[in-house]
């Protein structure tokens, strides 16, 4: 007792030095705590401007598709019809971005005839809620999948995946598990969620505080306890065995360019790497117009519209 009794009313010099240093520990972990809270919440939850679109008046003449994710409410997606029958492109948006925001890309791919379908992710554009960077939007890639093919204006047995970043993390690891995906591009993607966190958490400049990094992860891991056994998209990429990959790369986002070009290296064949000066959201709208067209050419070669063409 006379111990406790010390630390709470020290007499010694050496007492008071111990009280006073413990003092300046458990501040300096509320400051950790509460900075690593903050910088959490502000990737988890990004602002939201959500564009909104007139689709009576909108080229391409699509239509609203709803489906029902396995967590939240019905997700409403918007499908931009090609010929009957062929096969669906899957256009996955990116962390901090929308479905609103690749539009362009979808009316190249539709021009071509393939159905076209986009959605907004938890936490992006008209969903609420947070994100997962990754883990839970597989799931919902997988919903919009399988409801899709329900559809008797798509090819149930083929469909395409597009995706940038986050949305490249949900398709590669969809393609692993899904035997009705034909050919898969994916831009800027990571092999595993906690890297994008590490990358945002980084691009903060938070993380210079000693601790911050370790725990901003430590919580991440513990939200998305559920998830703890989900293994890095690499260990699966084996089972991609013959689809048609593309990996594009962005000198701009040097980070992720190298978790992709890591992920390209360990894919199986057959795989192709594509490196671009900027990254498809920053593109001009000439360099984007190629993007876009290296694209279609890329689906047309590896899932072509037509299935007696395949």
């Amino acid at each position: 007792m006379s111990v406790f009794s010390e630390f709470r009313y020290p007499t010694t010099r050496v007492a008071k030095l111990l009280t006073s240093l413990l003092a300046i520990v458990l501040f300096a972990m509320l400051v950790v705590c509460s900075v690593s809270g903050f910088l959490l919440y502000e990737i988890l939850r990004p602002p939201r401007t959500p564009a909104t679109f007139d689709l009576s008046v909108m080229m391409g003449h699509p239509v609203t598709f709803d489906f029902s994710p396995p967590q939240g409410p019905q997700r409403e997606g918007w499908l931009f019809p090609g010929l009957r029958g062929a096969p669906a492109i899957v256009v996955c948006h990116g962390y901090l971005s929308q479905r609103a925001d690749v539009l362009t890309l979808v009316t190249a791919l539709q021009e071509h005839g393939f159905n076209v379908f986009l959605f907004d992710f938890s936490g992006h554009g008209t969903t609420q809620g947070s994100t997962t960077l990754g883990y839970r939007e597989t799931s919902e890639l997988r919903a919009a999948i399988q409801a899709l093919a329900g559809r008797d204006d798509v090819d149930p047995h083929r469909f395409g995946l597009w995706g940038v970043d986050m949305g490249g993390y949900a398709a590669l690891e969809v393609a692993s598990t899904d035997s009705r995906i034909g050919a898969i591009a994916v831009d800027d993607a990571y092999d595993d969620p906690r890297e994008m966190l590490e990358i945002e958490a980084k691009r903060s400049g938070l993380t210079a505080l000693p601790g911050v990094m370790r725990v901003t992860d430590f919580a991440f891991g513990m939200i998305n306890s559920s998830f703890r056994h989900e293994p890095p998209v690499s260990r699966r990429l084996g089972r991609t065995q013959g689809i048609p990959k593309l990996f594009v790369l962005s000198e701009d986002r040097p980070a992720l360019s190298n978790e992709t070009l890591q992920l390209y290296t360990e894919a199986p064949d057959p795989k192709t790497l594509q490196k671009d000066m900027q990254s498809y959201r920053d593109m001009s709208d000439e360099d984007r117009k190629t993007y876009e067209s290296q694209m279609v050419n890329f689906f047309l070669q590896s899932l072509p519209p037509s299935a007696s063409a395949h």
